[in-house]
């Protein structure tokens, strides 16, 4: 496992949870689905990057 591949994945995590937080403070949607957005993308580069 490579030290970039762990990078995403940890900052995948960190921006799903600022999803779960952003949408418990009704936060506007737009913003909401964009922080799921990078977050899925994260996770993703990290996962094939293994």
């Amino acid at each position: 496992m490579s030290k970039a591949s762990v990078l995403f994945i940890l900052l995948g995590l960190f921006l799903a949870g600022g999803v779960y937080s952003f949408w418990k403070q009704k936060l506007p949607t737009g913003v909401v689905v964009l922080l799921g957005i990078g977050s899925a993308m994260s996770l993703a580069a990290g996962l094939l990057r293994l």
